[in-house]
């Protein structure tokens, strides 16, 4: 295994082969509910399961095996909670369902298209110093407040799946019959990870969602499997679709909407998610990551093969921090991780018992089984907050903003845009415009332009 060891650095990053090789199973042990996740997600808009499932296993190990091998870091990576909330409620149902009157079945194909270019363009800007500019261009305010309106959204779907948040023709939204099955298969999940996070368990959201089926099967709300292994799910469904999207059905200017949040997002959480792993495994040197390009280079790859096998946005995943925190420290964790989301492809009939529908009171869909792991990574993602100066208007009323319209909207789009407007207007109020705020004032005006002239 000398070999091996030159290769990924191993001895001299001071790890072992064994701390590698288990700090990927422990990474991948943490972020694999998006295997059950993902595909659940998709068949909101009709897509097909078992491909989203491939794509969304298939693209993870190309990226994870990028990063590994290329950029030799222990960062796995796969597709990016929050993304796929605006892929599917934002943009698919939201905006080309509800807005431009698309069938389902074109809307996840035009959004892939959308997604498709981003990547592509991330893919570019991966080689230049135009990525560094956007990303400056953003208050720090905003940049926190983004991450957690995405979480509460996040959360509010989970609950929503779980049958604990029902919709009301009064308020939107009220509190569903805790005493149904789905919502005690989901508060089972939730408890169980909540347990195993405090003992500090890795793959404690894996755990919670195994606890979950458990009792799903107990109370009778999950289907029978098909068996357990099988040959790997058929990827027929959506690979190329986006390519099979009609060019005349497009609404263009609701595309490039969706196209340029897509790649907005995308660069903000990959970087924070480089800077903040790395940081904890110590790979950060004078503040900078050294190959940080080929890491962002990976993360792009991602998102073009994932868009083109048929799911959303792949990135870095902040959860490569529990393999880092057991020792991993160099790319052979990354590809352990690659590899088990190939493994995973032969289990696809357990995994789609996992994210089944299941139906409550008049009919309504949930996903019990899938509703702790969003639950639990939407409050995860709260964390942020504390970094905002809430003691500053001009900084707690934009990032307010931003955080409650994402979740009350359904739109991660209209948060961002109030975050912006707000922080421009105060900025002008309170004349205290500088030289790094023109370029915030000039996204909060295209934001004020777009609003006055949408149907």
């Amino acid at each position: 295994m000398s070999g091996v060891d030159r290769f990924f650095g191993i001895s001299a990053s001071g790890s072992s082969l064994r701390r590698e090789i288990v700090g990927g199973l422990v990474t991948f042990m943490t972020l694999s509910y998006i295997i059950f996740v993902q595909p659940a997600m998709f068949s909101e808009v009709g897509a097909p399961y078992e491909g989203v499932l491939f794509a969304t296993c298939v693209a993870s190990a190309i990226a994870c095996f990028f990063m590994g091998l290329l950029a030799r870091y222990p960062i796995a990576l796969a597709p990016a909670m929050g993304h796929n909330a605006f892929f599917i409620y934002t943009v698919c149902l939201g905006l080309l369902v509800a807005k431009a009157g698309m069938d389902k079945a074109e809307a996840w194909k035009c959004a892939l298209l959308a997604n498709f270019i981003s990547g592509v363009v991330f893919l570019g800007l991966s080689f230049t110093r135009v990525r560094r500019a956007v990303m400056d261009a953003v208050p720090d305010c905003l940049k926190y407040a983004i991450a957690v309106g995405i979480g509460l959204f996040i959360t509010l779907i989970g609950l929503e799946y779980a049958g604990i948040v029902v919709p009301s023709n009064a308020t939107g939204v009220t509190l569903g019959n805790l005493g149904s099955k789905p919502a005690i298969v989901s508060l089972v999940g939730v408890a169980v990870i909540v347990a195993f996070m405090a003992l500090r368990i890795p793959g404690a959201i894996l755990f919670g969602i195994i606890a979950s089926t458990i009792m799903a099967f107990a109370l009778g709300a999950a289907p029978t499997p098909e068996g357990v292994v099988s040959a790997p799910p058929d990827p027929s469904g959506t690979l190329f679709a986006l390519f099979k999207v009609k060019m005349s059905q497009i609404p263009w200017a609701i595309f490039i909407q969706a196209l340029l949040v897509f790649l907005f997002l995308d660069m903000f959480d990959t970087v924070g998610t480089l800077i903040g792993v790395g940081e904890q495994a110590g790979l950060l040197k004078d503040g900078k990551l050294e190959r940080a390009e080929k890491a962002l280079l990976s993360d792009a790859v991602g998102t073009v093969s994932g868009t083109l096998l048929g799911t959303s946005t792949v990135t870095s995943y902040i959860e490569s921090a529990a393999g880092v925190a057991y020792g991993a420290r160099t790319g052979l964790a990354a590809v352990v991780v690659g590899l088990l989301f190939l493994a995973a492809l032969f289990f696809h009939p357990l995994i789609k018992v996992v994210g089944a529908a299941v139906k409550i009171n008049g009919g309504l869909p949930t996903h019990p089984m899938v509703a702790p792991a969003l639950i639990i990574v939407g409050a995860m993602m709260f964390k942020p907050v504390k970094k905002i100066a809430l003691d500053r208007l001009e900084d707690a009323l934009p990032a307010f903003l931003t955080i409650v319209v994402i979740p009350f909207t359904f739109s991660i789009t209209d948060g961002i845009a109030a975050g912006f407007i707000s922080y421009a207007l105060l900025r002008l109020v309170q004349r205290k415009v500088v030289r790094k705020d023109i370029a915030a004032m000039v996204i909060a005006a295209a934001f004020v332009f777009y609003y006055i002239i949408k149907p």
